[in-house]
């Protein structure tokens, strides 16, 4: 599957489709389960031409699950999310089982300070659209490797700040004035896929910017943020690139200077 928007916006990477399916990938990437890893480190590896895949057992880490939309695995997180993503919880890195975890992730005491209070954090994780996807594995393809028989379920670019300029503007070539876009805060899997999911069944989906998440950032290059859009939306957004302003002297103006 080849994208007209990529072409046009001369991306460094190939964007990935994110597919829901039953049936293993061949030769995929796929993290061992009960290891910890990244899900952003994989969805980089697909950018450059690998295949990932992730099941119920092998998505990295709690947080990972959630974002890949393999339920509420945060209710499995030791000392409460809600801690760990603000002020930390140094009562539980005191009890036995908190010390034995503390060594490896210190900010199970300190907290990552992404969030205000535990009380913040909570409502941020309440208000997440968490969900079970239907599928047995969530897979992470190059979308050029994309059959005719395969149905993404959303479409993830990344792009720097002028591409990121160009993808925003398409998404409202047709909006009507509607808010097409959102950069909501969020772990990166959030932005990647639980998010651009969830807009994706609903009757007006919106793009999202995303892997603005200090944590993920290590893993993507310094000047790229992700552009995730459900699946029928870039189609529409496919469609709409011959004739627009992707055609205009403005954009050439713009994407010349990023060849140079």
């Amino acid at each position: 599957m080849q994208s007209k928007i990529a072409a046009a916006l001369k991306l460094r990477y190939s964007p990935v489709a994110i597919l829901l399916t039953d049936e293993k990938p061949e030769g995929a990437l796929q993290f061992k389960e009960g290891r910890w890893g990244c899900v952003v480190a994989m969805f980089t590896a697909a950018a450059r031409g690998r295949t990932a895949v992730f099941d119920r057992k092998t998505f990295g880490c709690l947080g990972g699950g959630v974002g890949l939309g393999f339920g509420n695995q945060y209710k499995n997180f030791p000392g409460g999310i809600e801690y760990f993503l603000s002020t930390g919880n140094k009562d539980f890195c005191r009890s036995e089982v908190g010390k034995n975890l503390v060594r490896n992730m210190p900010a199970l005491e300190e907290g990552e300070r992404y969030l205000k209070t535990p009380e913040m954090a909570r409502k941020f994780v309440d208000s997440l659209p968490i969900t079970e996807v239907p599928a047995t594995y969530v897979v992470f393809k190059p979308l050029p490797e994309v059959s005719p028989d395969e149905t993404p379920a959303v479409i993830v670019f990344l792009a720097n700040p002028d591409q990121l300029s160009a993808l925003t503007v398409l998404a409202n070539y047709e909006g009507g004035g509607r808010l097409n876009v959102i950069a909501p805060f969020g772990a990166g899997c959030h932005t990647l896929f639980l998010i651009p999911y969830a807009e994706g069944r609903s009757e007006e989906p919106r793009a999202v910017i995303g892997l603005t998440d200090i944590s993920a950032r290590k893993h993507v290059d310094k000047d790229l943020l992700s552009f995730a859009v459900p699946y029928k939306m870039f189609l529409q957004m496919e469609n709409n690139v011959e004739g627009s302003f992707l055609e205009r002297e403005s954009w050439l103006q713009v994407l010349k200077r990023n060849q140079s």
